[in-house]
């Protein structure tokens, strides 16, 4: 999920040169994660690291960042390493200097990408006393140590490898040992050597070795085209004297012993960056508040209301839903004009596909991969049944669930495959976030609840932009059409149009209705004007706007819960909410939120509307949906404590004023 990424000369381009590289290489790795930042340096003499809660562009322009490479790369007469690292948060706050990286342990100084998803199961076989932070990456180091004496550091390696569930690449500076070592499960680690090879460098994509090289003008010293991926389940030992590597697969049983008769200083240079204002990060919080009895019985009493409501006699639709008529049957009118879904089938999916497919096992399309059920069935799907190369993308806005996180992780390393993540700036998603929760407060309108989850939509643009940096031609996504709401946009005052296919396909005429909508909101509460308009314009451009190249799975194929959750919970074990039955929404961190409104205020929840779908689709009865959704639009609580808890609101306070707006 972070970005990692390193950086080895033997002298050859002058220190000068190599800084630029390192800063080079800091900021394209940013876009991975921009909450923390730090590296390590070995120059052959001594080791010494550093790590900030800032983002990489900040670090690179302190005086001490500078002044402490160009010190060692001045004193160095031998080889010149550093490894570096941009943090998306996952486990463990920032503010913590323990939960960043590089990792120490002993003789070790870690880079770590990815989740390790069974972490406490292994702190619990080794002796979780041990343990020095929150962060997952600090076991790797541990399984070393543990192993090393008995095997070799190789082969501990190796075997701590073996013991991972989840997605890791990592890569791993010795004070006892010039070599610097990289191990993947999933193949997002790639390298290049210098055509000389006196120089070499490693990162995350290979899109940032290529955008390294055009950026800083170095195709005199690197060819674009020797960038090379460290497949799936391999290691990679460079001898940093040298310049020479050599792989191995984590499998291998051989134990190459590597030379360990050094016994370098290390020392912590981290305080010589003081932090103002350090950020205050929130979404840690495991603390859940007892749950006050006057929510408890509001609930119980607004559902009651709610259970009055009239609703459709063939789907579960109720009076209140936007632009609902009934006819004569009490059929409301989206049973009336829906038209069953058409599946082109599983034949014709490959014959589209095999026009992309690639032949040399090189990548070969983009999945977004947002960590819900659907992209993740989507991941299975095309790689294990029709056996194509995916690279998997995910964009972070700062409302991805720990669970969807975790079981990206699961899948990406189960499955090998790549995972870019574009990370947005998210503590300044968040404080957009809550600044816009703050002024629907104020005005409340069920249609401008959309502005809590603008800052989302620019997946749209970064998958375009994936696509042409890794010369992929296709996309393949997971969007399943029983999802589609209309209430969204009905609430805006947009009537429905049956023959959408799409929520992002509206008429040209109902967009200009929607900004419009959105303008007169924006005049009568000014609190919308602050920091979040850009970028809610840019998603708005994002989403409605912009061209969306993608082939849907579920054009092709029925969508099955019982199919896509049994895969998804027998073969790679999912992760589930234990808060709700579903596996629907688990991974969107404003679901609950926002759904919690719906219902106390209009009396049905997106759960209504999907389950409506399935009735009209023949694929559940209309009491089934009505037990399903009886259990599904229960509050979540702990989720919306979490949601409150992470953009910095009083959640108690603002249940209370949710609770107190006029039942629609």
């Amino acid at each position: 999920m972070c970005g990692i990424f390193g950086y080895n000369t033997i002298n050859s381009l002058g220190y000068k040169s190599s800084l630029k590289i390192i800063d080079e290489l800091f900021l394209l790795s940013e876009s991975r994660g921009k909450e923390a930042a730090g590296f390590a340096q070995n120059n052959g003499d001594a080791v010494q690291y550093l790590k900030v809660p800032i983002p990489a562009s900040e670090l690179i322009s302190t005086k001490a960042y500078k002044s402490e490479l160009e010190k060692s790369f001045l004193s160095s007469a031998k080889s010149n390493t550093v490894i570096g690292h941009s943090r998306l948060v996952t486990n463990g706050a920032e503010d913590n200097e323990n939960n960043n990286q590089p990792v120490k342990k002993d003789n070790f100084l870690l880079i770590h990408n990815g989740i390790v998803v069974n972490s406490d199961l292994l702190w619990e076989e080794i002796g979780s006393s041990k343990r020095t932070s929150d962060l997952d990456s600090e076991v790797i180091l541990e399984l070393i140590n543990e192993y090393k004496n008995k095997s070799g550091l190789l082969a501990a390696i190796k075997k701590t490898m073996s013991k991972i569930v989840g997605m890791t690449s990592i890569g791993l500076m010795n004070t006892c040992s010039t070599d610097l070592i990289l191990a993947t499960n999933n193949g997002s680690l790639y390298f290049l050597a210098s055509n000389d090879k006196t120089e070499f460098i490693f990162a995350s994509e290979r899109s940032i070795l290529s955008s390294l090289i055009k950026n800083q003008k170095i195709n005199h010293a690197f060819n674009v085209d020797n960038i090379t991926q460290l497949l799936p389940g391999n290691i990679l030992v460079l001898n940093t004297l040298l310049n020479h590597y050599f792989t191995e697969n984590i499998d291998s049983d051989t134990n190459t012993l590597l030379v360990e008769n050094l016994n370098l200083k290390i020392t912590n240079i981290s305080q010589q960056i003081q932090i103002k204002n350090r950020y205050k990060n929130k979404s840690f919080i495991k603390l859940q508040d007892e749950l006050p009895n006057d929510f408890i019985d509001f609930f119980s009493k607004r559902k009651l209301k709610i259970d009055t409501l009239r609703r459709c006699t063939k789907c579960i639709l109720p009076e209140t839903f936007p632009f609902i008529e009934f006819d004569s049957k009490g059929v409301c009118n989206y049973c009336t004009n829906y038209s069953r879904l058409v599946f082109k089938g599983k034949s014709e999916l490959v014959s589209e596909l095999n026009a992309f497919r690639s032949s040399n096992n090189q990548p070969d399309c983009l999945i977004p991969f947002s960590g819900g059920r659907d992209s993740s069935y989507v991941m299975h799907y095309i790689k294990k049944e029709l056996g194509m190369n995916p690279i998997a993308f995910s964009y972070d806005w700062g409302m991805v669930t720990d669970i969807a996180r975790r079981n990206q992780a699961r899948m990406c390393g189960e499955l090998g495959v790549e995972h870019i993540l574009i990370s947005a700036d998210i503590r300044k998603k968040r404080e957009n976030i809550r600044k816009n929760v703050l002024a629907w407060l104020k005005k409340p309108h069920l249609g401008t609840i959309p502005l809590f989850m603008a800052g989302d939509k620019q997946y749209f643009y970064y998958s375009n932009l994936l696509m042409r940096q890794n010369n992929l031609s296709v996309s393949i996504m997971g969007e399943n059409m029983l999802e589609t709401t209309r209430f969204k946009t009905g609430f805006c005052g947009i009537p429905p149009h049956f023959d959408s296919e799409h929520t992002y396909s509206l008429k040209m005429k109902d967009k200009f209705k929607m900004l419009s909508f959105y303008g007169k909101e924006f005049i009568t509460n000014p609190a919308y004007i602050n920091s979040s308009l850009l970028d809610t314009l840019d998603s708005f451009k994002s989403y409605y706007m912009m061209e969306h190249r993608n082939i849907n799975l579920f054009d092709y194929l029925v969508w099955d819960e019982k199919e896509v959750d049994d895969t998804l919970l027998n073969t790679y074990g999912w992760e589930v909410d234990e808060e709700t039955p579903t596996t629907w929404r688990i991974g969107d961190g404003t679901a609950a939120f926002y759904n919690y409104i719906y219902y106390i205020v209009a009396g049905f929840t997106e759960n209504d509307t999907f389950r409506s779908n399935q009735i009209r689709e023949g694929a559940i009865t209309r009491e089934e949906a009505l037990k399903k959704v009886e259990l599904e639009n229960q509050p979540r609580w702990k989720a919306i404590q979490w949601y409150c808890n992470t953009i910095q609101i009083d959640w108690k306070e603002t249940i209370r004023k949710i609770n107190r707006i006029s039942f629609n």
